[in-house]
């Protein structure tokens, strides 16, 4: 049987991610703003939630009905079978998010919609699931739009760039499945050379490792989709011995990580080691401004410190020109993907920028910068003529 199923995700990596999703077999994907909506059996949704790299949870819509009043989102809400799903005996959290919702109180409708769930267990159960709002087993969203009211029963539990691998976090990491998208949006296959010389953490490292060793970013974590009474516990089994099976050998990979700070780079090692990565990433201390190139072509993808005060911003101002000189200098031949929050790093870097493409880290509205570094001194070769890409 068919079911509907939306998959948020970081904002500007909805058609990565729509990819992804046909990919691993979803039917009928369609993107959305902020997600995409699909269709898919059971199996479906446990491999979404197992192997997608870009998907922050993946929902199952139970409801979807035009409403215009808090007494018609408890109506749809306590019409469901609740009990059928799952037992009483779990704890839950309700979520709302709105858009244009001409309602009063978000806060009233969240509250309507946990009385309505629970009100329905009490009627055929006699019992009724407690809220849990720090670590519920089951969590139930709704979304209202100024029509309609959509009702999803979500099927990761934490969300899903929660890989379970980052021990230790630096400062403002981006998330993992934002920094696996950048990595698909860049075009960077395993094999390739790829080096983050402001690696902090390591966020992008730990991503681009699992891509070429082909781990199911999944395969260490559990998922509420096992708590509910559907779950079929022998095809999910099948499923992650299937993916478990396909992982390759820990060789050494051509990924490397360069950071100025020893602390940054210690988490990087940690995180590394944790996740049984050591021999397969190459990392070393080493200020941006005096690296080489590991390789004579590959893929240099970073996003550079966010300067937040004052005088940090002038430190960067000062470094974003140098930058650009040691990429034209020592990187030809490379391509260059810069992440950034900072409006002043593609005036100042001055290179020609052949993409920009705005992705959202959390509601940070950000840039994806992408240098083609042309060997011989950056000559451009009349992109300006091939790409007018703006903001």
């Amino acid at each position: 049987m068919l079911h509907y199923f939306f998959a948020p995700c970081p904002r500007g990596l909805e058609s990565v991610l729509a990819t992804e999703l046909e990919q691993l077999g979803a039917a009928s994907v369609q993107r959305r703003d902020g997600g995409v909506q699909f269709q898919g059996d059971w199996q479906i949704c446990y491999r979404a939630n197992l192997e997608s790299r870009i998907a922050s949870r993946i929902l199952w819509q139970v409801a979807s009905r035009p409403y215009a009043s808090e007494a018609d989102v408890y109506n749809i809400t306590r019409i469901l079978p609740w009990n059928e799903w799952f037992s009483s005996e779990l704890t839950i959290r309700v979520n709302i998010a709105a858009i244009k919702c001409p309602l009063r109180s978000l806060d009233f409708v969240t509250l309507k919609i946990k009385d309505a769930v629970c009100d329905k267990f009490r009627e055929i159960t006699g019992g009724r699931p407690t809220v849990n709002t720090a670590l519920p087993d089951i969590r139930v969203h709704g979304f209202l739009d100024a029509r309609k009211f959509s009702l999803y029963l979500d099927t990761s539990g934490d969300a899903l760039f929660k890989r379970g691998l980052r021990q230790h976090a630096g400062e403002a990491p981006i998330r993992e499945n934002l920094a696996a998208g950048i990595l698909y949006m860049a075009g960077w296959q395993p094999g390739i050379p790829l080096l983050d010389p402001m690696c902090g953490s390591g966020t992008f490292l730990l991503e681009a490792a699992q891509i070429s060793l082909n781990i199911a970013p999944g395969s260490g974590r559990s998922f509420a989709f096992e708590k509910l009474k559907a779950f079929d516990e022998e095809s999910w089994t099948r499923l992650k011995e299937a993916a478990i099976t396909r992982q390759k050998p820990k060789t050494s990979q051509p990924i490397f990580g360069s950071d100025l700070y020893g602390d940054a780079l210690a988490d990087a090692r940690a995180n590394l080691s944790a996740a049984g990565f050591a021999e397969i990433v190459t990392l070393k201390q080493a200020n941006i401004l005096e690296i080489s190139a590991p390789a004579p072509s590959g893929f240099l993808v970073t996003n550079p410190p966010y300067g937040v005060r004052i005088g940090e911003q002038q430190e960067l101002a000062d470094i974003y020109p140098k930058l650009g000189d040691v990429l034209k200098k020592k990187f030809s031949g490379w391509k260059a993907y810069i992440f950034t929050a900072d409006p002043l790093l593609p005036k100042l870097i001055r290179l020609a920028a052949s993409r920009r493409t705005p992705l959202f880290n959390g509601a940070l509205e950000c840039r994806l910068l992408e240098y083609k570094m042309v060997a011989g001194g950056m000559r451009r070769v009349k992109e300006t003529d091939v790409t007018h890409h703006s903001d």
